[in-house]
């Protein structure tokens, strides 16, 4: 019975992805946006919603049990740059292996995503650091408030580089018409916003259900609130709703779709982890720790590849390889 309710809740997120993508694909066109923006900034934060609502809902309003409370929310919160950096990163390259083959090039616009993961390693790099400063001093307070900073000065360098973008011929095109569109409404902005906030809302549900399933399987597992929430949680809610990178890098569209994970990186490396810093004991456990560190490396990797100017399919497998070492190491 767990099984086919996870068969139908994915059913679910994979049509409300194909909804999502085909707004935001018209909503960038419209404002004149590059893909940059578009995925960095609006699929990234849109679809991180959901599951940015696990870690804050467990912190502020969770169970009478404050120590199960921090590990739920310290787990969700460093779970999915885990997930997002490691496993999203190399489905990508079993979306586009048939057609590029395993040596076969992805093609992102460079700057932006080298701006990504910059932004993120700096960013991470400080919430690694806070993971051994004592909970009870100030300087977690600078370290938490420095992160938001960096997100807010992320956005004006992501906003300010799409008009060159667009101009070098990176602007956000739509390639087929609007879902709604073909029903006979007219291609106006507020029934792309309609069928945006609908393709959203699609999305949170079957990310929702799709949840309560895991969270079934996991109690059959039988494994601990910290690692139910630095692995199935992010399972539950990141991996299904970057099917938009999978649609998008299918359509060769890769700066969407690498723009899609590395902005949600951003977003989820800089703000989440400032709350946690702030309103968690955020110790170097074993799994936290193994999991800050695989992260990072995953991220590193990434960027040093793109720094030597060509991003190769089986490149970004070796992110899928750092995630299978973390759970060897927290399972054994």
């Amino acid at each position: 019975m767990i099984f086919a309710e996870l068969f139908l809740f994915l059913i679910v997120i994979l049509i409300a992805a194909e909804v999502f993508t085909n707004a935001l694909e018209h909503l960038g066109e419209k404002l004149g946006i590059s893909e940059g923006v578009t995925g960095s900034l609006f699929a990234a934060v849109g679809t991180a919603l959901p599951e940015t609502s696990v870690p804050l809902l467990a912190l502020m309003a969770g169970t009478s049990d404050a120590h199960l409370n921090e590990e739920i929310g310290v787990g969700a919160i460093l779970g999915a740059p885990l997930m997002l950096s490691t496993l999203s990163i190399s489905l990508l390259a079993f979306a586009v292996l048939k057609n590029r083959k395993v040596h076969g090039h992805f093609h992102p616009e460079r700057t932006g995503l080298k701006r990504d993961l910059d932004f993120f390693i700096v960013a991470f790099g400080f919430a690694t650091l806070a993971l051994f400063v004592p909970h009870d001093g100030v300087l977690r307070y600078a370290i938490g408030f420095v992160m938001v900073m960096i997100y807010f000065f992320y956005i004006m360098l992501t906003l300010r580089a799409s008009k060159a973008l667009v101009a070098d011929g990176h602007a956000t095109e739509a390639e087929s018409p609007m879902f709604l569109c073909r029903l006979g409404l007219p291609n106006y902005m507020a029934v792309v916003v309609a069928q945006l906030l609908f393709g959203l809302l699609l999305l949170v549900l079957g990310a929702k259900g799709f949840i309560s399933g895991i969270e079934g399987a996991s109690e059959l597992l039988g494994i601990t609130p910290l690692l139910l929430s630095l692995l199935v949680i992010p399972i539950a809610t990141e991996l299904p709703e970057k099917v938009n990178s999978i649609l998008w890098v299918r359509k060769g569209k890769d700066t969407l779709a690498f723009g899609n994970i590395t902005g949600a990186l951003v977003f989820q490396g800089t703000l989440l982890p400032a709350i946690g810093i702030m309103l968690t004991p955020w110790a170097p456990q074993k799994e936290v720790f193994a999991g800050v560190v695989i992260t990072l490396l995953g991220v590193l990797w990434l960027r040093w590849m793109v720094s030597r100017g060509q991003l190769c399919v089986w490149h970004v497998w070796v992110n899928g390889l750092f995630y299978l070492a973390y759970l060897a190491f927290v399972l054994s």
